[in-house]
């Protein structure tokens, strides 16, 4: 599997975008981009190839996961949800948790930095 690298650039501020268009699948990979990073949190886009997941973390602040095209599972605590186009799920700071996919999948993952001081 390749990860490839969050893009530094955010997205163009003040123009709509069509958010599923805004990354591609790319064989073999994960791919993740930012759409903004500021210091009490940020916004990335993800597309993960067929077979592509995320190995077991734990993330020290909460973290919010849209499926925004396919399908996936998302496994925090050793308790397994399955996720379809348009559904979330919050991940509570320091929870363990990994994403294994269904296919193909996009998904925004937003992470809230604020409130931790």
């Amino acid at each position: 599997m390749e990860i490839k690298k969050p893009e530094i650039s955010e997205m163009e501020t003040a123009k709509a975008h069509i958010i599923v268009e805004i990354i591609e699948y790319v064989p073999n990979s994960v791919v993740i981009k930012t759409i903004i990073k500021k210091s009490t949190g940020n916004i990335s886009i993800m597309s993960f190839d067929s077979g592509e997941g995320l190995t077991e973390k734990t993330s020290p602040f909460d973290t919010f996961a849209q499926i925004i095209e396919g399908s996936a599972e998302i496994v925090i605590d050793n308790v397994s949800s399955h996720l379809d186009t348009g559904m979330g799920i919050i991940i509570p700071a320091h929870l363990p948790n990994y994403i294994k996919p269904n296919g193909r999948f996009k998904m925004i993952q937003t992470i809230i930095k604020s409130g931790y001081e």
